[in-house]
């Protein structure tokens, strides 16, 4: 199977990549069948031989990951959500709903504590108060 993949060169913690077919089995920086363009981190420099892309696209070469991305961003192929990000996103949605109500429900608790040591605070007052008008008055 013929796979369209990054091939790395370049310096140490400078590295460029080169999109290449190549066999499935073949290694990482081997000897591709093609070099189809070119891409670097650094400085989002993007290089792509559409045709020779889309040729090899045609003949069932499989891109991997992060070719994918870069074909996506490039327009050469149609941008697809993939079942994992979907998932993840719903994950999210629901992690982040799940801490807006744990949220609301510890405001409400300590509203609810507040009040209740404002009205414990208030009768022990006027407990303090009782005792003093009840006693005679010393002369």
């Amino acid at each position: 199977m013929i796979k369209l993949r990054l091939k790395r060169f370049g310096k140490k913690r400078e590295a460029s990549f080169r999109l290449v077919a190549t066999n499935s089995t073949s290694r990482r920086d081997g000897r591709p069948l093609e070099e189809l363009g070119f891409y670097n981190p650094r400085t989002k420099e993007t290089r792509l031989d559409t045709e020779a892309i889309r040729v090899r696209l045609s003949q069932g070469a499989q891109p991997t990951d992060t070719v994918l991305s870069l074909l996506e961003k490039g327009g050469l192929i149609e941008k697809t959500v993939r079942p994992a990000e979907t998932v993840g996103k719903q994950k999210q949605a629901d992690a982040r709903d799940a801490a807006a109500k744990q949220a609301k429900k510890d405001a409400e608790a300590a509203a609810a504590a507040a009040k209740a040591e404002a009205e414990a605070a208030k009768a022990a007052a006027a407990a303090a108060e009782a005792p003093a008008e009840d006693a005679p008055a010393e002369a």
